[in-house]
C-alpha cells in the first residue's frame, strides 16, 4: 500500500469514503449503509438482502481479487491472489466502529446522508490534509478535525444532483481552505 492509503486506514477514511461510494453507484440511503471492523480482512463487502439472507466477497487480505471482480464482473478470470483454505481454522469477527477513536467514520456517514457535494468535500479535504501530514505540516489527529470542519463550513447546498462544474468549484474551496491550517 501507498503512503496516502495508509493513512487513510489509520483514520478508517477509506471506510467513509467508500460509504459514499456506496451511496452513488448503488443509489442506497445512508442509513441503509454501515461500517463493521473485521480484523481478519478476509470479508470485502456485505449485502443483507430484503429476507435477511447476507451475501459476502470473501477472499484473503489482499485487494487484487477484489479490484478484479469489480473490474470485470460478469466475467471471472484466473487471479494471482492466494486462495482461502477453508480446511483451515479462522475467524470471522465484526464489530462496530469506535466513532470517538475513528470520526472519519461518522463523517462518510454524514457526507452520504448529505448528499450532492458533500463527498466531493470531504474527499478533498481528506487528500490534502494527508497531504500536510505527510509533508509535516499537519499533525496525524488534525486530519478527521480539518475534515469535519471544512464540511460543516460547506458554502454550497447540497443539491442532488450537482453539476461538474459544482463538484470542481467545491473540491478547489475544500483544498484551499486546507491550506490555511499549519500547526506543526
Amino acid at each position: 500500500m501507498g503512503q496516502k492509503i495508509t493513512i487513510d486506514s489509520a483514520t478508517m477514511m477509506n471506510k467513509a469514503l467508500e460509504l459514499i461510494e456506496a451511496r452513488w453507484l448503488f443509489g442506497l440511503p445512508a442509513d441503509k449503509l454501515a461500517v463493521v471492523v473485521h480484523p481478519q480482512s478476509i470479508v470485502h463487502s456485505l449485502v443483507e438482502f430484503i429476507d435477511g439472507a447476507v451475501i459476502a466477497q470473501l477472499s484473503p487480505p489482499d485487494m487484487r481479487l477484489p479490484i478484479q471482480y469489480a473490474l470485470l464482473y460478469p466475467e471471472r478470470c484466473p487471479c494471482p491472489a492466494r486462495r482461502l483454505d477453508f480446511t483451515e481454522t479462522m475467524r470471522l469477527d465484526f464489530e462496530p466502529p469506535d466513532f470517538e477513536r475513528f470520526p472519519a467514520v461518522r463523517l462518510g456517514l454524514e457526507a452520504a446522508a448529505r448528499g450532492g457535494t458533500a463527498g466531493a468535500v470531504l474527499n478533498a479535504a481528506n487528500e490534502e490534509a494527508v497531504r500536510g501530514f505527510l509533508a509535516g505540516e499537519l499533525r496525524f489527529t488534525d486530519i478527521a478535525e480539518i475534515c469535519e470542519r471544512l464540511l460543516d463550513e460547506h458554502p454550497y447546498p447540497y443539491h442532488e444532483a450537482p453539476t461538474l462544474d459544482d463538484v470542481r468549484r467545491l473540491d478547489a474551496w475544500a483544498r484551499q481552505e486546507v491550506g490555511k491550517w499549519a500547526c506543526v
